[in-house]
C-alpha cells in the first residue's frame, strides 16, 4: 500500500510517501509558523507514482496546520479518488517505537499554546481511552499504572507527575513521524481502528496560531 502522509499539527510541516511501511520519500520543515505555505511545496516533492490513500494529522495541535494540512489532503484524495484517512496527534505520537517495553499504555502529552496541555489516553493495544482533552499541567490525571508519555509536552508533564510519586516513563517521540502514522493509517484503513471524520481535532476554541 501506497500512502501520501501529511501533517502539520505540531511545531513542523511533514510531507512523506510510505509504502508498505517503509519510508521511500520524506520531506520536513521545521517551525511552528507558516504551514499553509510550507506545505505544498514538500508534498510535491514526495509524490511520485501511483497512490492508494492520503493520511493527514488531524490535531489536537496548531489551527492553521490542521487547516492547512487537512485542505491540502482532501484536495490531492479527491483529484486522485482515492481514500482519504484521519489520524489523530496521539495516535501517531503512541505508534512511535520507544518507551519502557510492551504492555504499557502512552498518554500523549503536547503543548497547545496556551500554557494548557493536550492529553490523549491510549491503551496497551493502541485503541484511544477516550478523545483528546485540554488540562492544566496541575491538573494532569493520576494513572492506575505504569504509563508512558510521548509527545512534545511530555518531559513537562513527567517531571510534574514524578515528583507527585506517580507512576511514569518518559517515551522517547516528541514529534510525529511518517511511518508511525501511515501505521495507524493502515489499521484505520483495514478496520483495525474506528473510522474517524476528517476534520480538525481542536478540543477548544481555536486560536489563530
Amino acid at each position: 500500500m501506497r500512502l501520501l502522509v501529511l501533517d502539520a499539527a505540531l511545531s513542523r510541516c511533514l510531507a512523506a510517501l510510505v509504502e508498505d511501511g517503509t519510508l521511500r520519500a520524506e520531506r520536513v520543515a521545521e517551525g511552528a509558523h507558516g504551514q499553509a505555505s510550507a506545505l505544498p511545496p514538500l508534498a510535491e516533492a514526495v509524490l511520485e507514482g501511483p497512490l492508494d490513500a492520503v493520511a493527514v494529522g488531524v490535531g489536537p495541535g496548531s489551527f492553521t496546520g490542521l487547516r492547512s494540512a487537512i485542505a491540502l489532503a482532501q484536495g490531492i484524495a479527491a483529484a486522485r479518488g482515492i481514500p482519504l484517512v484521519a489520524v489523530t496527534t496521539g495516535e501517531a505520537l503512541a505508534a512511535e517505537p520507544g518507551g519502557p517495553g510492551p504492555g504499557v499504555p502512552a498518554w500523549a502529552v503536547t503543548e497547545n499554546r496556551r500554557g494548557q496541555l493536550f492529553l490523549e489516553r491510549f491503551g496497551t493495544e493502541g485503541a484511544a481511552r477516550g478523545g483528546p482533552e485540554a488540562v492544566a499541567e496541575a491538573d494532569l490525571p493520576r494513572p492506575d499504572a505504569l504509563i508512558r508519555l510521548v509527545g512534545d509536552g511530555a518531559p513537562r508533564a513527567a517531571a510534574r507527575m514524578a515528583a507527585r510519586g506517580w507512576p511514569v516513563a518518559l517515551g522517547d517521540a516528541r514529534q510525529i513521524g511518517a511511518l508511525a502514522l501511515a501505521a495507524v493509517a493502515r489499521r484505520r484503513l483495514s478496520g483495525g481502528l474506528p473510522p474517524r471524520a476528517v476534520e480538525p481535532a481542536y478540543v477548544e476554541p481555536p486560536a489563530t496560531t
